[in-house]
């Protein structure tokens, strides 16, 4: 329980050494669809310099290891990665930029695994150098692989350091000027207001204004930069899902059924027939369970609310021998029966703890000693005493234990041996009210008791519900029926037709998992992508869930997005064109009465809207309305504009320029701040655009 059932862990500094060179391999999963040939030379290459196969690999592995995480995201993620780090070394390179052995010290000293850990502190809770330096020499001393691993942690921080002077030193050359700054304030606090007649787009039906694929293919072609895509396939399956029949599920419940009485067995070596007790009646009902549940027998003792919350009133009100069920849970069929029943085996109990430097589980920033500890919680324990009711407000306050701060200390339905000697101790020998300070190896704790509760102990034969030999074969000859028959039938059709479950026109990237209806799949993907799977190629992949039969639909190879992946966002703009060119037609006048007349629309007041926050009310955001708004005169009307909501035309009645200002040194910052926070992701963006990335992650898979 959170500080309390920690362990005291060795070697905390190397590990965390470890874990945090491993954060800088961003990790990976390569395609393993035959994996990445023995004969492949790189994975890709930036600018000519390749990604060699092995390291990147290497790189994988160390990664996985860590437990930084699997699969696709992270194949993107140490890609991405090496891409970055190719680009800046070659920048670095260019500059001469380098870091030296004193300033690998200052990163060193600011890194927390350093700066917070008592080990490489003195006695003003300070970075030691000198401490450092002798960890280094233990380091040396560990072995090779120690020592290899520290020098692999050293050299990422070492890039991590020449990456920030790098970015430094672009973000100290930014710098806004007195007349950005001030057009920066006047966006924000000019306003302008205007009168307006709109006709929505909404107001023509969409049937009106179709919009074509060849017009959606056209439109993508024009903004390429806008709608560029990786390689895809498109795939459709169905799902033939392996679960236990209605039969299966009654052959179990009527095998436990059958274990509630007793039975007749006939005995070979005394050649008569004997009577075995059933669950019902048997005196020994863990050796019962063990032989006839699914899951072993549980000694433990719960109290009401561990019990499950669908049956938690049944089996807490069952006396001692009674059974209840047959009922369903979690794909088992299970009898219970109530085997004991004990007063305080439950307690819940609340604690503030007080540590101390050198204690078993240090709070970091915590420097205090062991008697200043002591003395600490002897202060809170009179205050306890004297206002009890407060000592849920008392533990928020003062608790070191991350695990209870914010339910004011309080730990539920604690077990014996749960918690620490001296603690489990305290709270199961004293009564309902009790409170008083226990040392631990963790620090002082003041404990207050707050309920015993009664627990009972269940004897519970599980059976799990499992698919049958029978049904597993029908569920394959029904698979296979629907392989063999849809390589010359309707993929869609036929799965209606067997009422299997369809997944239609999936759009699938190179390293892609999760697939709709049927999780992480792997495999489909990567068979999808394989140069050998053709156009209109079917497969039937089997595991543990069922069998998933893929068709592959097409592919797409242009290097842009499909008209399917991209209507959702182009086709919506495309039938706005028509819809304006229709509602143009219609919007005559030489006034904003006349067209407000000839449409039926409304002529309305914007009033004080800014290019800050374009919005209209009741309407939205509208930039290009506004903007015009800000650019014409007053009580000059504009031509018709075509804008994110529908055709407008406006007339401006006035712009309110905000007030200069002494000085514009607030936006200054401000804009510099914003600038500045976005130099990494520009930086790297333009390099990337200028640099020549080839990808071969998907041809040596």
């Amino acid at each position: 329980m959170a500080v309390l059932s920690k362990i005291r862990q060795k070697s905390v500094l190397l590990i965390a050494v470890v874990g945090v060179a491993l954060l800088a391999f961003v990790v990976g999963d390569l395609v393993r669809g035959g994996g990445i040939g023995k004969d492949s030379r790189n994975v890709g290459s930036v600018n000519g310099v390749e990604v060699n196969t092995q390291e990147f690999m290497q790189k994988v592995t160390q990664a996985e290891q860590g437990g930084r995480a699997t699969g696709a995201q992270a194949n993107n993620m140490v890609w991405n990665n090496e891409v970055n780090s190719i680009l800046l070394g070659t920048e670095f390179e260019k500059i001469g930029l380098k870091i030296g052995k004193d300033q690998l010290v200052n990163v060193i000293k600011e890194n927390p695994n350093f700066a917070n850990n008592p080990q490489f502190q003195n006695q003003l809770g300070k970075f030691d150098i000198n401490k450092f330096n002798e960890f280094i020499v233990t380091m040396k001393k560990g072995g090779a692989e120690q020592w290899n691993s520290w020098l692999a942690y050293e050299k990422e921080l070492e890039k991590y350091a020449v990456e920030q002077m790098y970015f430094s030193m672009i973000r100290a050359g930014i710098n806004t000027t007195t007349s950005e700054a001030k057009n920066s304030y006047h966006v924000e606090n000019s306003k302008a207001t205007f009168d307006y007649v709109t006709v929505a787009y909404s107001s023509i039906n969409d049937d009106q204004v179709k919009v074509s694929d060849a017009e959606i293919e056209s439109y993508i072609k024009k903004n390429e930069k806008k709608y560029k895509s990786e390689p895809t396939r498109n795939i459709e399956y169905v799902f033939v899902s392996s679960i236990p029949s209605e039969k299966d599920q009654n052959e179990v419940k009527e095998n436990i059924v059958g274990l509630l009485k007793s039975s007749i067995v006939y005995n070979e070596e005394t050649k008569k027939n004997d009577t075995v007790a059933g669950f019902s009646n048997t005196t020994n009902l863990k050796e019962f369970v063990n032989l006839n549940s699914d899951i072993k027998f549980d000694s433990l003792f719960y109290s009401k609310s561990d019990l499950p919350l669908e049956y938690q009133e049944e089996l807490y009100k069952l006396q001692p021998g009674e059974v209840f069920g047959p009922y369903l849970f979690n794909d088992h069929y299970c009898l219970t029966r109530l085997v004991d029943r004990k007063a305080g085996e439950k307690v819940k109990a609340a604690h503030i703890l007080i540590s101390y430097a050198g204690s078993a589980s240090p709070i970091p920033g915590v420097t205090r000693t062991k008697e200043e500890a002591k003395a600490k919680a002897d202060d809170l324990l009179k205050q306890a005493l004297a206002n009890p009711a407060q000592f849920g407000a008392l533990a928020t306050e003062n608790t070191e234990d991350p695990g209870s701060k914010n339910t004011g200390g309080e730990y539920d339905n604690i077990a014996k041996g749960q918690m620490v000697k001296p603690f489990d101790d305290y709270i199961f020998n004293n009564g309902v009210g009790k409170i008083g300070v226990v040392e631990t190896d963790f620090g002082f704790h003041i404990i207050k008791v707050l309920e015993k509760k009664e627990a009972i102990r269940l004897a519970t034969i599980a059976r799990k519900i499992e698919v049958s030999e029978a049904t597993a074969d029908e569920i394959y000859t029904k698979a296979t029926k629907f392989e063999q028959e849809v390589a010359s039938k309707d993929f869609e059709a036929l799965a209606k037709q067997m009422n299997l479950p369809i997944q239609p026109a999936t759009t699938v990237r190179p390293f892609d998992e999760q697939l709709p209806l049927v999780g992480k799949q792997r495999p489909i993907v990567t068979w999808a992508f394989n140069k050998s799977t053709k156009i209109g190629d079917i497969k039937k992949f089997d595991n543990a869930d069922g069998h998933i039969i893929v068709k592959l639909k097409s592919a797409n190879e242009t290097g842009l997005l499909t008209v399917e992946e991209a209507r959702a966002t182009v086709e919506p703009i495309l039938m706005n064109e028509k819809k304006a060119a229709l509602i143009r037609t219609k919007m005559e006048g030489k006034t904003l009465a006349d067209i407000a007349a000839k449409t039926g629309a409304t002529l309305t007041t914007a009033a004080d809207v800014t290019r800050q926050n374009p919005l209209i009310i009741n309407i939205g955001p509208e930039p290009k309305v506004v903007g015009n708004g800000f650019g014409l005169k007053p009580g000059a009307q504009s031509a018709l504009i075509d804008g994110a909501k529908g055709v407008y035309v406006i007339q401006t009645k006035a712009i309110n320029q905000a007030p200069d200002l002494p000085n514009y040194n607030t936006y200054k910052n401000k804009t510099n701040t914003v600038v500045r926070g976005s130099v990494q992701t520009k930086v790297l963006d333009a390099l990337k655009n200028n640099a020549k990335i080839k990808d071969h992650r998907i041809d040596v898979m």
